[in-house]
């Protein structure tokens, strides 16, 4: 009978360090290309990301670049970017993961979803929703502040701990919200759609930890950035740390560099506020001390005049006589106006008369020349004689004339009673 063998027993250690050195010896030096997900740069230099199959598929590889290899890059690491490995495959025995350790690294573009994310970027930035003339201030002292991120994130807990260490008057209202995952941006949406709704708070932070580009990916979605843009509500975003930039940073009003950075630039310092209403306090005070300063020095003056009443007496007399003095000489200027005007309206008067006396007999002459010389009788004088009827009518022609007929005829130095013997009509003889 033979009997099976007992397997060796392994330490944990021994183990890892065993798989180490058969995946060294099975791949040795490699190169692998892949998409950059979650890339940190530690303070020691080192840095730390993975690295997701390019391709689609759910491959995830963990990858450590040591600061000396680091050093020696000519770009800047960032997530999305596609880029091509050199290294070797090793386990890290603190937590018996299965890493690769980089020694050179090259860019070959950017991965997919980073392609994705520049192409809305420019989609949206052509709509207009970063401009960054329709982004509006933030409140300087609100009264409520509200929050949309998950309930459990250390996210909110940070900006609930700046909140009440800068603003403890401040209250906060929180929506809450996925932040990561395929419900995220529905939920989302819906948060700020509420907030904008019940217009409670006077501003929204929006916000959650690091992560990822796929970790953050909810705060690049369309409808989330769009939301943001619409808000009634004045927006800070604060996404991640201060190297990760979402589209929804962008589209709101202010952009912090993480969520504690967002509750800062959300709420004034209650010291510093305290500070300022001391200087209000203060300004006020000595204002007021100089009205009552200035009011207590007109009531000294007032009290002073009322206490010597005759001398305001004699003031108010004198003032008195100036004013009646001043009414007489008034009167009399006025009466020597008057007096002047009338002497000259007197002495217009007088020579209008006279002119009119000239000008009227010098037409009672000119009439009695012109009367003069169609006197009747100065016709007569020059040896002609008048004709008249028995009624007194002038005789002007002979037409008319009867033999027999009684005529007076009158001649300058007297009249006669003729009688027609003879009438003879036509033109008078030569």
């Amino acid at each position: 009978m033979i009997e099976n063998p007992q397997p060796h027993t392994w330490g944990v250690s021994a183990l890892l360090l065993a798989a180490a050195d058969a995946l060294q010896l099975r791949f040795g030096a490699l190169a692998v290309r892949g998409e950059i997900s979650g890339f940190t740069r530690a303070a020691s230099g080192h840095c730390y990301f993975n690295l997701k199959d390019d391709e689609g598929q759910a491959g995830t590889l963990r990858c450590a670049m040591f600061r000396r290899a680091a050093s020696l890059l000519d770009f800047r690491p960032a997530d999305g970017q596609l880029v091509e490995l050199r290294g070797r495959i090793s386990v890290y025995e603190a937590r018996g993961e299965l890493q690769c350790v980089v020694e050179a690294m090259q860019r070959l573009g950017a991965g997919s979803l980073y392609e994705v994310f520049l192409r809305l970027k420019s989609r949206l930035e052509a709509a207009g929703l970063f401009d960054p003339a329709r982004k509006r201030a933030i409140e300087r002292h609100p009264r409520r502040i509200g929050i949309v991120t998950s309930l459990g994130a250390a996210a909110l807990h940070d900006v609930l701990t700046a909140i009440s260490r800068r603003a403890p008057q401040v209250a906060v209202v929180v929506y809450p919200s996925s932040v990561q995952g395929a419900e995220a941006p529905a939920q989302l949406v819906r948060a700020l759609t509420l907030a904008g709704e019940r217009r409670e708070v006077d501003t929204l932070i929006v916000c959650r930890g690091g992560g990822s580009l796929e970790d953050l990916w909810a705060f690049n979605d369309e409808q989330v950035v769009r939301a943001i843009a619409a808000s009634p509500i004045p927006v800070v975003c604060g996404v991640g740390h201060e190297t990760d930039l979402t589209l929804a940073e962008l589209a709101a009003d202010l952009r912090a560099p993480t969520p504690t950075a967002a509750a800062e630039l959300a709420t004034p310092r209650r010291d510093e506020a305290l500070a300022r209403l001391q200087q209000l306090a203060h300004a006020l005070q000595r204002a007021a001390q100089r009205r009552l300063d200035g009011q207590a020095q007109r009531l000294d003056l007032l009290a002073l005049q009322l206490g010597r009443p005759a001398r305001l007496l004699l003031l108010q007399a004198t003032r008195l006589s100036q004013f009646q003095l001043r009414g007489q000489q008034a009167l009399v200027r006025t009466l020597d106006r008057q007096g002047q005007r009338l002497d000259d309206l007197s002495l217009r008067l007088q020579q209008a008369c006279r002119r009119r006396v000239q000008a009227e007999q010098q037409r009672l002459s000119q009439a009695q020349l012109r009367l003069e010389a169609v006197d009747p009788r100065r016709v007569l004088s020059r040896g002609y004689a008048w004709l008249a009827d028995a009624q007194g009518r002038a005789v002007t022609q002979v037409q008319g004339l009867q033999r027999g007929q009684r005529l007076q005829a009158q001649w300058a130095d007297g009249r006669a009673q003729v009688d027609v013997v003879e009438v003879q009509p036509g033109a008078p003889a030569a």
